[in-house]
């Protein structure tokens, strides 16, 4: 009988051990994707993976940690970062092949349409705050202080003995902007001429550019490097590069053309790997804080124009408006301009090519 009923209390004792530790369990399991506002997370750190363009890497070491701090008061939780900066074509190749970025910031909508292609990104991206853009910019020339070769517009970049720095459109999304302003003002001034647009004066015009193109760089800030070491006379790039170099005390002339494009960059939070990760209410409010005032305000102490009015309207002094601005639409769209001008028979293959 003594026997017998140890043996129960036993029995009894394991079912109680075995009942506590599938709660334990099943409550550590649901840890992983209960990182709501609305309840305290389970988790008491968690670490978010930033893949970004490189030209937005000083703003968001920035926005980042106030970020955290917000993020903390709301929820309670510490929030690390991971973050990876790159040429924005090199970056979105990379998520797709499988860097688990959570929130990806781009230099174009383009790349981040190379997501949702891949199934990362969902269709609908475009859907939060400004049509998915987080900043904007013109593409803009600087040169060396004084603008010794009398530079005031992109026909001065055709000039015989002027050298010319972008980087490399098949790496970074910044060149594109370079090449789309360049073969859109050349549009420009062919319509202006002739009263229509001239898809092949607009070639040629890029292609007299080009010609006096000194080196192509993997990504903006390589190019921007280069011609601060001594390279070229001119630099095709984005106006808040060169604001935020000269808020750095390096000496820059700015011009922006008469024609020129506006930049548009796009932020998204990369689906499938917030999902594996159950990460995805911390990443959908970081891409949702990248639109507040105080981001905003960061953004443009580095050079960009922001895309909240407010914010905007505080710093319109800064950012003068050039009357011939032209966006994406102006050349046709995204898919347009990466049909005629970006595939392996378009306009760029012709002019690297010299066909």
């Amino acid at each position: 009988m003594k026997l017998f009923k140890r043996s129960s209390q036993l029995h009894g004792w394991l079912a109680g051990l075995m009942l506590a530790i599938f709660v334990l369990t099943a409550t550590g399991c649901g840890s992983e994707n209960d990182n709501t506002v609305a309840g305290a997370p389970k988790q008491s750190e968690l670490t978010l993976v930033v893949g970004a363009y490189s030209v937005a890497k000083d703003a968001m070491e920035e926005i980042l940690p106030q970020f955290a701090v917000k993020w903390k008061a709301d929820t309670g939780q510490t929030i690390a970062f991971q973050q990876s900066y790159e040429a924005s074509g090199t970056q979105a190749r990379a998520i797709a092949g499988g860097f688990e970025a959570d929130v990806t910031l781009l230099a174009m909508e383009g790349d981040v349409e190379k997501l949702v292609k891949a199934g990362l990104v969902q269709p609908n991206w475009k859907e939060r705050g400004e049509a998915g853009m987080v900043t904007r910019s013109v593409v803009a020339l600087g040169t060396r202080e004084g603008n010794p070769k009398g530079i005031h517009d992109f026909a001065d970049l055709t000039k015989p003995g002027v050298k010319v720095l972008y980087p490399n459109p098949k790496t970074s999304g910044g060149a594109q902007w370079d090449i789309n302003a360049i073969y859109g003002a050349g549009l420009k001034q062919s319509e202006k001429q002739g009263g229509t647009k001239d898809p092949a004066a607009a070639k040629a015009f890029l292609e007299s550019v080009h010609a006096n193109v000194e080196s192509l760089d993997k990504s903006g800030r390589a190019s921007m490097a280069a011609f601060e070491y001594g390279v070229g006379d001119v630099i095709v790039t984005y106006e808040n590069e060169l604001l935020a170099r000269i808020a750095q005390g390096v000496k820059y002339e700015v011009i922006i053309p008469e024609n020129t494009i506006l930049i548009e960059n796009p932020a998204a939070v990369v689906d499938k790997y917030v999902d594996e990760r159950g990460t995805r209410v911390a990443a959908e409010a970081l891409v949702n804080y990248l639109l507040t005032p105080e981001a905003q305000e960061i953004f443009a102490k580095h050079g960009f124009r922001p895309v909240d009015k407010n914010v905007y309207a505080k710093h319109e002094s800064r950012y003068p408006v050039p009357a011939g601005l032209f966006d994406i639409k102006y050349l046709g769209g995204w898919d347009e301009v990466r049909s005629t001008l970006y595939s392996k028979r378009g306009i760029w293959y012709q002019v690297l090519a010299g066909i």
